[in-house]
């Protein structure tokens, strides 16, 4: 096993290798990470993009194609043979159907490489011939990203931490039963471990329709071909003097760090160690909707899963003798276009005070961080609304599951962070002077002109960041 586990690492470390000395003979390729929990909206961010990048009529402050350097740009089969591809064209059609709909959201690993040819600019531009740049996306469930902070948790501190903060969220109260019923220090029973399970997975899905991000471990709720494994059937226990060998809490224990061996690190090693780029999808707004304990516990969540990346200027060496390093984080928050755009500074104000700890962690590491405001696909139009003698910043769409346009204002965001930040820091359990409402509103129904890509809010001002410097 031990000469098993040194030579796979070994071949790891000799393909890392080939792959960096052949890098300066190949033709570039960047590996863009999108990431993001739960209804951030991964799938309709590449969806968009990638469209943006075919047809890139909309995309003015994204240099390359707004100067015309992009010449042309088309899909090919991504690199990994083992990972599925992104199905692009069928979550494209379902955003540009008549009978448009959101594209299901992501439950695997996928993967797509879009080609772009580019004219290189500068002194020597006009003396070289086009080159290509492959651009690999790689998308996976923003539930299997929560894992990454177990890395460093053992059984008895992961369970002290899920037990902490339990009585906040929903279905508190069947797991504490579910709790009291057994005894850890008991011979395991395998029944009993499925049933404890089970309402501890009930709970987590309860408390991420609530709006909480931190409901590991993330498998539970996109199990996949684990569903019904052992290694997917284990909760949190409390602590007790030394249980043995074949009690519960000791194979509660031995399935945690299985889970942690054979699901958490291959993946952090097998699609991490290998991205240049990576974006962060929020949804602030829905945080903001669900409450003070909702931003405080995303705000933790986050500043966990960041500091799993590994951020930092890539060079040659480090590539070399490291493997790659994210040099570029981009942080968005998503959902602009449910705002008048008079608001969305207060959005991307926000976003950066609730990623403040995460994001000044990357730049002392080295990387360039930002945080914007953005709109994958724009859904709604803006409007004014006169109330109570004043003129309010309204947006206007169509209900998702509703053939009927509204109107909609969510309430005023805080020009300061702090007013939001402070009381989910100290625990508020609601907003004393505001009422934050959320809408969900269907694609709007699209006629594109030729060249244009689907319609919406910075979307060019992101590529730009992470893309524009490498072409």
């Amino acid at each position: 096993m031990v000469i098993t586990t040194l030579a796979d690492g070994i071949a790891r470390g000799v393909d890392a290798v080939t792959d960096t000395i052949k890098a300066p003979f190949s033709d570039p390729v960047i590996r863009l990470g999108v990431t993001g929990l739960s209804r951030a909206g991964k799938t309709v961010f590449i969806t968009s993009l990638v469209a943006n990048l075919l047809d890139r009529g909309r995309m003015p402050q994204f240099r390359a194609a707004a100067s015309g350097a992009i010449q042309t740009a088309y899909l090919q089969p991504q690199p990994d043979d083992t990972i599925p591809r992104f199905a692009f064209e069928d979550h494209l059609g379902a955003l540009t159907a008549n009978e448009s709909h959101w594209p299901q959201g992501t439950q695997r690993v996928y993967e797509l490489r879009l080609s772009l040819k580019v004219q290189p600019t500068g002194l020597l531009g006009g003396f070289q011939g086009p080159r290509t740049v492959h651009l690999d996306i790689v998308d996976y469930p923003g539930e299997w990203l929560l894992d990454l902070s177990l890395l460093d948790l053992d059984f008895a501190t992961w369970s002290a931490q899920v037990l902490s903060r339990l009585d906040d969220r929903p279905m508190a109260g069947d797991v504490r039963a579910a709790l009291a019923a057994i005894d850890p220090l008991a011979p395991f029973d395998e029944p009993q471990a499925q049933e404890l399970a089970g309402v501890f997975t009930t709970h987590l899905n309860a408390a991420r329709e609530a709006g909480f991000s931190d409901c590991t471990p993330g498998r539970f709720l996109l199990p996949g071909d684990l569903e019904g494994s052992p290694v997917v059937t284990f909760a949190p226990l409390p602590l007790v003097d030394k249980p043995a060998r074949k009690s519960l809490w000791r194979e509660f224990e031995r399935r945690f760090e299985s889970y942690k061996r054979n699901v958490v690190r291959p993946f952090f090693r097998d699609h991490f160690s290998k991205i240049d780029r990576q974006i962060v999808l929020v949804d602030v707004l829905g945080a903001v909707h669900s409450g003070p304990k909702a931003v405080e516990d995303m705000r933790r969540a986050m500043a966990d899963i960041l500091a799993a990346f590994r951020p930092g200027r890539s060079t040659f060496l480090t590539r070399l003798f490291q493997g790659r390093r994210i040099d570029k984080i981009l942080f968005a928050a998503t959902k602009a276009d449910h705002l008048h755009h008079e608001q969305h500074p207060q959005l991307t104000a926000i976003t950066q005070a609730l990623l403040r700890e995460a994001k000044d962690r990357a730049e002392f590491s080295g990387a360039v961080t930002q945080a914007i405001s953005i709109a994958s696909l724009r859904t709604t139009v803006e409007d004014t609304r006169n109330h109570n003698g004043a003129t309010l910043g309204v947006v206007r769409g169509q209900l998702l599951g509703a053939q009927k346009q509204a109107a909609f204002y969510p309430g005023a965001l805080p020009k300061d962070p702090s007013h939001l930040l402070g009381p989910a820091r100290n625990g508020a359990e609601n907003w004393l002077d505001a009422d934050y409402e959320i809408m969900s509103f269907a694609p709007a129904k699209l006629t594109l002109k030729p060249g244009d890509g689907p319609p919406h809010i910075r979307l060019d001002k992101a590529a730009q960041f992470l893309l524009g410097d490498k072409l």
